[in-house]
């Protein structure tokens, strides 16, 4: 098996999994419960959190823990929007975030609030002079992600942070979810006010994530109950799976550290081998993130072709995941290229550190000769 679709999920670390088994067997307790058994899950739920800091360079008391991306943006993008409404009601967007970052967006607009949605370039890049045109004297919050999640564009985020820092009113949220161990991004020095991880991106768990709130931001929880995480995320903890979290996190930095090189090397090869197929039309920009390689073979439907690859057992996917079964077209090609027939037959290829060279040779031979038989089939 080749496995080619870890931008939607990666395998778990056999070190995530015995780290949760063990959690999950010896230290069950609700860490809010005052028992030495709860006293030692919230021993562990504390030590995990000050190793994400650490790991992210921030504060203990900046990291919340979530279910995932999903919740992650939504907590920040409606938590801030909701707390400073008084403050004014524009947001700032861009036409290719992730749908829990579009679908948030348009229920704020259904309760008044305004939203600009950024365009982007033929690399899929939003332009700083956009954004700096876009703002007004009520924007309160920017979000925008730091690699985009189909075609691995990576955005200016520090040059955004540089500008926004000229604008202490307005927030600057990114959804780190498919940068996270793949694009160093410092946090502070970028300005960061609110930043989303998932857990399950870099070998972790389903169901775990972590928001980045600065000191001194405010949000509103989207529930509540009985106010754990600071009253921010109301629940009883997943200790076992923020634990996993935090060994997902630190083996992921430190093979980012080591095979950052094979990663790079790793798309440079699927990259010029896609380039001379016939038929074939790379989207992701040339100095794309390391790990995504998204391309077209317009006139072909995509789900048959990745089908066709998953009878010689290699995964790869079409749009985003969580949008792959519900349309057929990817609203971050054609804002890209503005091509119906393009953004309708798009392949995603997503690897990370685990994959090797001698893989990318025999999925390029494949997709050769899936699009040689399918073609056949068309004629």
């Amino acid at each position: 098996m080749i496995y080619f679709d870890n931008s939607a999920t990666t395998k778990p670390y056999p070190e995530v999994i015995d780290s949760f088994i063990k959690v999950s067997t010896e230290y069950f307790g609700n860490p809010s419960s005052l028992h030495g058994l709860g006293v030692k899950a919230e021993k562990l739920l504390t030590q995990s959190r000050k190793q994400v800091a650490d790991l992210l360079q921030v504060k203990s008391m900046e990291v919340y823990f979530t279910s995932g991306g999903t919740e992650g943006n939504n907590l920040a993008v409606k938590g801030t929007a909701h707390a400073y409404s008084k403050r004014g009601k524009h947001i700032i967007t861009t036409v290719m975030e992730h749908a829990s970052i579009k679908e948030t967006c348009k229920s704020l607009e259904e309760e008044g609030f305004c939203v600009t949605y950024l365009q982007v370039d033929s690399n899929g890049l939003v332009s700083v002079e956009d954004l700096k045109n876009a703002l007004r004297t009520d924007t309160i919050l920017v979000s925008i992600m730091s690699v985009n999640n189909e075609v691995g564009s990576i955005q200016p985020i520090v040059e955004i942070g540089h500008l926004l820092k000229e604008r202490p009113q307005v927030l600057f949220h990114v959804d780190h979810v498919q940068g996270i161990g793949k694009i160093p991004l410092d946090l502070a020095a970028a300005g960061i006010d609110l930043c989303t991880i998932s857990g399950h991106k870099f070998h972790g768990l389903k169901g775990t994530g972590v928001l980045y709130v600065r000191d001194g931001i405010r949000v509103s929880p989207l529930f509540t109950g009985g106010n754990q995480e600071a009253k921010l995320r109301s629940g009883t903890e997943n200790v076992a799976g923020f634990v996993a979290l935090a060994r997902a996190l630190r083996l992921t930095l430190q093979k980012s550290a080591q095979d950052y090189g094979k990663l790079t090397e790793i798309r440079d090869m699927l990259w010029n081998g896609l380039n001379e197929i016939t038929g074939v039309k790379i989207n992701s920009p040339l100095h794309g993130a390391p790990h995504i390689i998204n391309f077209s073979i317009p006139g072909m439907k995509s789900e048959v072709f990745i089908h066709s690859l998953e009878e010689k057992e290699i995964y790869v996917s079409t749009t985003s995941a969580c949008s792959s079964k519900k349309k057929s077209i990817s609203d971050t090609v054609f804002a890209m290229f503005h091509d119906q027939k393009r953004a309708e037959s798009i392949i995603r290829i997503s690897t990370s550190y685990g994959n090797e060279l001698y893989e990318v040779e025999l999925v390029l031979q494949e997709i050769k000769n899936t699009l040689s038989k399918l073609q056949k089939v068309m004629r």
